[in-house]
């Protein structure tokens, strides 16, 4: 019982603190820069790929966001696939004309999707987005820059949440004023939407919680690229060469971690830019992040079942990373039990283990607590959207009156 304990503790503490703490002295004595392009070699060909299901209400603002962006027209070729859309998606992409291509298919899912986006890429660098999302106006140049250095195959940008408010403002209007008037301008579409979509959706009820550990994963993922490649991508921003792109299993979960660990076990790295930015909201409560969390975790055992040759030192240049990060993730919701139901039977033992029970029920209380009081800002945050909703309402049937 008591091997089992520390053994347990230990797991869960290794895979917090421990890793982190050795990834920031491991960065620290052997950092591998990246060296970035100039000139032409700075804005190589890009071919968007964007998978949308029913998603005509985002695409003309998501569009046109990319549309904006400081990058050169003829070197930027942006796909869409509709996968099986029963809306206007369609209608909507075709009043682009030649600025946008067309893929229509039936529904199959992302993973089909996208296998049927590349015969249609033309450039030698494929940057995968989402429909939601938005790009910050030099987004694209920054998240290609690294492909200069030809030992980088794969290259993810940085999502900022809402949640991290005085981040997501304070960067924005710092890289705008480095970058003057035009960037301004080109941010025009980008901040029309965020803002719109701040106004249309309902305050998160996790939104620090989210926040806290978004920033915590961010830093693992550019301590791990320090070392060496991150172990995926943020799903919104990510680029790969067009040659090192290959067809994902139809009903792949994460082809953002699949698809750079493949590139990663073709010989190449996979770094992280956080200048490359993209802009999100969070989940809007404890619901639909547990929602994400279940899928990130059966993706990740999936891939496990799709690439097992990761589990191989000698074949997986990040083993140590991936078994320290991935697998380990997989291996604490297990610890948690065993450290809890070991403890139980051990506290009468010594003072220590008593203090170890009590600060683990100490814990499941306060997330107890948390929880509750996350499901009563719930009900609020639903008061308070119907009453904007109403108001809303009111003033638009103020206006027709008077007009």
């Amino acid at each position: 019982m008591t091997l089992l304990f520390w053994v347990s503790a230990l797991l869960i503490a290794y895979v917090y603190v421990g890793y982190p703490v050795i990834l920031r002295v491991w960065a620290a004595l052997c950092d591998r820069p990246v060296h970035l392009g100039a000139g032409d070699r700075a804005t190589p060909g890009v071919s968007i790929v964007i998978a949308a299901h029913n998603e005509a209400a985002l695409l003309r603002a998501r569009v046109d966001n990319l549309l904006s962006l400081d990058y050169p027209a003829e070197r930027r070729q942006i796909i869409v696939v509709s996968d099986g859309s029963t809306d206007d998606t369609v209608d909507v992409l075709r009043k682009y004309g030649p600025l946008v291509d067309i893929v229509a298919v039936e529904h199959g899912g992302k993973a089909a999707a996208l296998n049927a986006a590349r015969p249609c890429a033309r450039f030698e660098i494929v940057v995968f987005a989402d429909a939601r999302q938005v790009f910050a106006p030099d987004a694209l140049r920054e998240l290609v820059a690294p492909f200069a250095d030809p030992r980088i195959g794969g290259v993810t940008g940085e999502l900022l949440l809402d949640c991290e408010s005085a981040l997501f403002s304070n960067r924005r209007d710092t890289a705008d004023r480095r970058r003057g008037h035009a960037s301004q301008l080109g941010g025009v579409a980008m901040d029309r939407r965020v803002h719109a979509d701040r106004r249309r959706s309902v305050v998160s009820t996790i939104a620090d919680g989210v926040g806290m550990y978004w920033r915590y994963e961010k830093e693992l993922r550019r301590l791990e690229s320090a070392v060496g490649s991150t172990l995926g991508a943020t799903g919104a921003i990510y680029a790969i060469r067009r040659a090192l792109w290959q067809p994902l299993p139809p009903d792949t979960i994460l082809d953002d971690v699949l698809t750079p660990m493949r590139v990663v076990m073709a010989g190449y790295r996979v770094v992280f830019n956080e200048r490359a930015r993209a802009f999100d909201r969070a989940a809007i409560d404890a619901d639909a992040e547990s929602r994400r969390k279940v899928r990130t975790l059966a993706g990740n055992y999936q891939i496990l079942w799709l690439e097992p040759t990761l589990l191989l030192p000698w074949r997986n240049p990040v083993w140590i990373q991936y078994v320290s990060h991935k697998l380990g993730r997989l291996a604490v919701p297990y610890a948690l039990v065993a450290a809890f139901c070991t403890n139980v039977p051990i506290a009468s033992t010594h003072v220590i283990y008593q203090a170890t029970l009590v600060a683990q029920v100490a814990f499941y209380l306060l997330a107890g607590y948390g929880a509750v009081l996350e499901f009563m800002s719930r009900g609020e945050a639903s008061t308070a959207a119907a009453e904007v909703h109403a108001a809303s309402a009111s003033t638009a049937q103020t206006a027709k009156g008077a007009a």
